[in-house]
């Protein structure tokens, strides 16, 4: 059940309650606005292999129940709205239409869900035409322009998410295990490997064996970018790689959106890694500045949450908004 921990407050300044929903594979964040003021709460993941609408609806009832519990019943007298961005949401599983049923008489009476990929464009680089890589465990990178929305990547740890935390920490291994069999050259991650999985001689077993094996390998980047930091060679080039992967990434998103050469456009990211990272990110914005001096490359223009707002106003001739599930109670 969500915690209903209140961070911070906001204000919406108009008669909207608005509930902000940043669901992940593992925590969701939400954010309730009234015309008063607004806080911020934990909630559960909302996990993609069990049906999404039920644990949207579960978590909103569940947070309204704790504000209320903190707050005092609502007091407003406004239309309330539901918006969520949903990690691996897909247009089957999103049912607007069952969303809007099941919170109706929670006083709900439009909802707008997206792809989380959708939000963290719209929280980096508003509506404009551009690229934005969302770099977390995984990584998914989203191009608009005039031709259209176009996804890069985001094809799972087992098959792709290159330059991603996962890819990072999986690299660093690779080239630990490289300096202990002799074929590479020796390097700091070969200590901190052993530090952080045990005997390099036993790791591929009690890697496969751990469930969390996945979390504990992108977890890892943090080593290695801190090798990079100290001056390990080995460890620099793993992050260099991965920031010419996502610059790639970017650019193919780009052009496959329908930028012409030569045309402005801006790029920018979300999540941890790149943040994290100097070198990473410094990296991906020369890269990106070299092949196309043109494009601008620039921190995001808001957290999440701006993102998951903007999705109920967006226009509906903007690319974006065919990729919005919808759904709005009759008048």
């Amino acid at each position: 059940m969500g915690t209903g921990v209140a961070l911070r407050s906001v204000t919406t300044g108009d008669s909207v309650t608005r509930i902000l929903i940043d669901g992940g594979q593992t925590g969701t964040r939400v954010r309730i606005e009234t015309p008063d003021g607004g806080s911020d709460h934990d909630a559960p993941p909302i996990r993609t292999d069990r049906p999404v609408v039920e644990q949207i609806a579960a978590t909103v009832r569940d947070i309204l129940r704790t504000a209320e519990a903190r707050s005092g019943p609502d007091k407003s007298t406004g239309p309330s709205v539901v918006a969520a961005g949903v990690s691996g949401l897909t247009p089957g599983a999103s049912r607007p239409i069952d969303l809007l049923a099941a919170l109706g008489d929670a006083g709900v009476d439009s909802v707008a869900l997206a792809h989380d990929s959708v939000t963290a464009y719209l929280a980096a680089n508003r509506h404009e035409f551009g690229a934005v890589t969302a770099v977390g465990t995984g990584v998914v990178t989203l191009g608009v322009g005039r031709g259209g929305v176009c996804r890069v990547d985001g094809w799972g740890y087992l098959f792709g998410d290159a330059g991603s935390a996962y890819w990072i920490g999986r690299s660093g291994i690779t080239a630990a295990l490289r300096a202990f069999d002799g074929r590479g050259p020796e390097t700091a991650l070969r200590v901190a490997t052993e530090e952080e999985f045990g005997p390099l001689a036993e790791l591929y077993m009690s890697v496969q064996a751990d469930p969390d094996r996945v979390a504990r390998i992108a977890a890892f980047a943090r080593a290695v970018d801190a090798a990079s930091e100290a001056g390990d060679a080995v460890a620099q080039q793993v992050i260099d790689d991965a920031a010419d992967e996502l610059a790639t990434s970017a650019m193919t998103a780009l052009e496959r959106s329908g930028r012409e050469a030569g045309e402005p456009a801006r790029v920018s990211w979300v999540g941890g890694v790149m943040s994290a990272s100097d070198r990473l990110r410094n990296r991906f914005v020369d890269n990106i500045s070299r092949r196309a001096p043109e494009v601008s490359v620039e921190p995001p223009h808001g957290p999440p949450f701006d993102g998951v707002r903007l999705l109920t106003d967006l226009d509906a001739a903007h690319p974006l908004s065919e990729h919005v599930y919808r759904a709005t109670a009759a008048p």
